[in-house]
């Protein structure tokens, strides 16, 4: 059999097929140009075809397209569909994948057009295949990129994020949005994002603002309250950013939400224990200030009261002096009143702690409130009887009270109600004030004044600072009671705000052990104790000349030394030595350090320690007995007497 070459089969119709492309065809190398016969034969070849089918046209023409086809498009016919298509509808167009020669495949664009003859006659197809394997590869790939993307926005849960139309209607929904404000998907996609946001940012148009906002600006970024589906509330971090098409479009925007309101309590916490640190380390620092001045200021008064006390004895009972005299120890004792304000709000003052009942306390006084308060003000006093009891210096928080009492009276000039209140409460992890965990009584006075702005409150306790005018207050009455409730473990808290009245409330713990025996008043007797042979110690000369003074006018003997060493000096000169009364700040050797070494060489010898604080450091001097500075000659008297009696029944 002779081997023939395939060439163009001639139409039935009678046509003829040009043996050769138009020179534009031919020259055509990105697109594969060719002719097929009304069969579906080849019967032209260009060169696009040839470079990228990788067959030569001597390979190719004759042999029916569907070569190119994939062996499983063969099979399903979907080359006859092709030309069928082209037939009925006048043109096929489609993508998918072509074989080449070598068996490799390439992504195939392809349009077949049916060629008629002027009678109509189909005188065979056009076809023109493009390889686009590149630019699927390159679809497929925005296409996975996209993917990944929409999977990981829909696997994030800790961002809500979103997409919105440009009128604010939601588009997207991934799984954080659901997480955090409750809606489905199905529930949210179509609704407007206005949905999320508060009643009263609604109102005020914030919704609108933010979507002008991102336009304009290229980005919103807020943080606020935003509503759950619940109801609920959270606080959170929004980021909005327009979303525009290339011609600069606005196709909607995106939206990125989170839930910071953990994060804003943390900070709201800690912006809280860091004023509540600054506080206490300014409450500590003016406590420090003020003990300091007010036992400097003790210290004064005692050499003032004293030197005005022997020299009252010492003049006649016509004197016309003695009203002065009187008027300079009157105003003596009203400074000594207000030291110890200030030592009670520098937590020095000396206590006498004993175990009394609130509700007897308050019932004991009501009589007093009633001559104070006046006719306008009514006083409801609720107080169970079954409260546990405390352990407190009674004179002192009756002070306290009266104090709390007069203030809430003040606060209500056209008078009112002012509420006494007293529960017993358990302090925790949860409670109002910061205090160790245990029992507690709460002793509450509420008034329905004015109230207290929040500069006001945080400064209430401060010393010296008042609200009320010129010489109607010294601003230390609520220092002095915060300064007491913290001397006795407890606490003072402070509740206002303006126009809603003020409640202030002493948290005192519940009393625990044996009772303490509080102090006997002074007494003439101990005016009548014998004489004795004493050392007197202090370094500050006008209280120790006054001192001198006071204990040679009750009929004793006085030694005088001006520091310790100088106190130690003298005792191993002197031959007989019945009591030593020393101060305790002195420079050198404080009075406890004296008192530590005077014991090593003579334990059984009496010792008076004098002072206007409450503590010493590092609690020394708990079994030593005291005087309390500023001191009436009556007190000292007493003292001594106390000391010598406890000797005798010792020894």
């Amino acid at each position: 059999m002779k081997a023939c070459t395939p060439g163009p089969v001639p139409p039935s119709g009678g046509g003829t097929y040009p043996n050769s492309f138009p020179p534009l065809a031919e020259g055509v190398l990105d697109y594969a140009v060719y002719m097929l016969d009304p069969a579906g034969n080849v019967v032209s070849w260009n060169s696009g075809a040839e470079r990228f089918k990788g067959y030569t046209a001597a390979e190719i023409v004759g042999s029916h397209f569907s070569r190119f086809y994939a062996e499983e498009d063969r099979r399903s016919g979907l080359p006859a569909r092709a030309l069928d298509l082209a037939l009925r509808e006048g043109r096929f167009e489609n993508e998918g994948w072509r074989v080449r020669k070598d068996g490799t495949r390439f992504w195939a664009h392809v349009v077949m057009e049916p060629i008629r003859g002027p009678d109509g006659t189909l005188l065979g197809f056009a076809k023109v295949t493009r390889d686009l394997t590149r630019r699927r590869e390159a679809d497929e790939q925005l296409r996975r990129s996209q993917e990944e993307t929409r999977l990981l926005v829909q696997s994030v849960t800790d961002y809500g994020i979103y997409m919105l139309d440009p009128e604010g209607n939601v588009e997207t929904w991934n799984a954080g949005a659901q997480r955090i404000k409750g809606y489905t998907a199905e529930e949210i996609v179509g609704q407007h994002f206005s949905r999320f946001y508060t009643e009263e940012d609604r109102a005020t148009g914030e919704p609108q603002r933010a979507l002008a906002t991102a336009v304009q600006e290229g980005r919103f970024e807020k943080e606020g309250w935003r509503v759950r589906r619940d109801g609920t509330r959270f606080w959170a971090s929004v980021v909005i950013d327009p979303v525009r098409g290339p011609d600069g479009a606005l196709l909607g925007f995106a939206k990125v939400t989170r839930d910071i309101t953990e994060r804003r309590d943390a900070q709201i916490e800690l912006e809280r224990a860091r004023e509540a640190l600054f506080q206490s380390q300014k409450m500590e620092a003016i406590g420090q200030l003020t003990g300091g001045v007010a036992h400097d200021f003790n210290n004064l008064l005692t050499a003032v009261i004293g030197s005005l006390e022997l020299v009252r004895k010492r003049l006649p009972p016509d004197e016309k002096n003695l009203l002065l005299i009187d008027n300079a120890m009157q105003a003596a004792r009203r400074g000594a009143t207000l030291t110890q304000r200030m030592l009670a709000f520098a937590r020095r003052q000396e206590l006498d702690p004993e175990l009394a009942s609130v509700a007897e306390l308050v019932a004991g006084m009501t009589t007093l409130f009633d001559h104070t308060l006046g006719p306008s003000i009514v006083l409801d006093v609720d107080c169970p009887p079954s409260l546990a009891p405390v352990r407190v210096d009674v004179n002192q928080l009756e002070m306290a009270l009266l104090n709390l009492v007069v203030n809430a009276r003040d606060a209500m000039p056209r008078g009112g109600t002012i509420g006494i209140a007293a529960s017993e409460v358990e302090a925790g992890p949860t409670s109002p004030v910061p205090l160790p965990a245990g029992r507690y009584v709460r002793l509450s006075v509420r008034d329905q004044g004015h109230g207290m702005d929040a500069t006001t409150l945080a400064r209430a306790t401060e010393p010296f600072f008042t609200t009320k005018g010129v010489g109607k207050g010294t601003g230390l009455g609520l220092s002095m009671v915060h300064g007491l409730a913290e001397q006795l473990g407890g606490r003072l808290q402070l509740e206002s705000a303006p126009g809603a009245g003020t409640t202030a409330s002493l948290w005192v713990p519940v009393a625990g052990g044996a009772d303490v025996p509080s102090q006997r008043s002074p007494s003439a007797s101990a005016l009548e104790a014998t004489s004795l042979h004493i050392l007197a110690v202090d370094d500050d000369a006008l209280i120790l000349v006054n001192t001198a003074a006071m204990l040679e006018d009750l009929g004793h003997e006085v030694t005088t030394a001006y520091s310790g060493p100088e106190a130690l000096a003298a005792l191993s000169r002197m031959e007989r030595v019945d009591l030593v009364v020393t101060d305790q700040a002195m420079p050198g050797m404080t009075g406890t350090e004296l008192i530590a070494e005077i014991r090593r060489a003579r334990p059984d010898l009496p010792i008076l320690l004098a002072t206007g604080y409450a503590e010493l450091p590092n609690g020394e001097g708990a079994d030593i007995p005291r005087l309390n500075k500023p001191f009436l000659q009556a007190h000292l008297g007493q003292a001594i007497a106390d000391v010598m009696r406890d000797r005798n029944r010792s020894s």
